[in-house]
């Protein structure tokens, strides 16, 4: 009976371990789809004059988000990217990628002619490196929330 006891002890344990895991990637997670989403104007690195850059964010669990060329306009994507976040596990890999043609140059910078002949001389605003760089800063922040919600019960 007491070995039962225990087991049951550390079957509970391991349980709430994994979803504190869980809670923690998570939550970290949807921390960075949020900040690379936050506007220079709200104190992050995006630049925002119509959102669909930001509305453009897609997230999933199976592949990168693919780059659609041309022109388009994204619906915010907000709640989809919340719903895949809620169900990842540790262990599993989260893809977060912009759709919009124009992502990879408001964030890496671009200098020259584009396919329609048209010069820039833009430097990036390094949104999705700076995200990228922050991820142990992230994980501790997450870390810090998530311990909060448990000790509290």
């Amino acid at each position: 009976m007491a070995e039962n006891s225990f087991a049951a002890q550390v079957s509970e344990w391991v349980t709430q371990e994994k979803a504190r895991q869980e809670a923690v990637l998570r939550e970290a997670a949807q921390m960075v789809a949020n900040n690379v989403r936050t506007s220079v104007a709200a104190g992050g690195r995006m630049p925002v004059e119509t959102g669909n850059l930001k509305n453009s964010l897609m997230a999933s669990t199976s592949a990168m988000p693919t780059v659609d060329q041309g022109e388009k306009a994204y619906p915010d994507s907000s709640g989809e990217i919340e719903l895949i976040i809620s169900n990842l596990e540790v262990g599993g890999t989260l893809y977060l990628g912009f759709q919009a043609a124009y992502g990879r140059r408001m964030n890496y910078g671009f200098v020259g002619e584009d396919s329609l002949g048209r010069l820039y001389n833009q430097a990036g605003y390094g949104f999705v490196d700076a995200e990228a760089q922050d991820w142990p800063q992230t994980v501790k922040r997450a870390e810090e929330k998530v311990r909060g919600r448990f000790e509290r019960g």
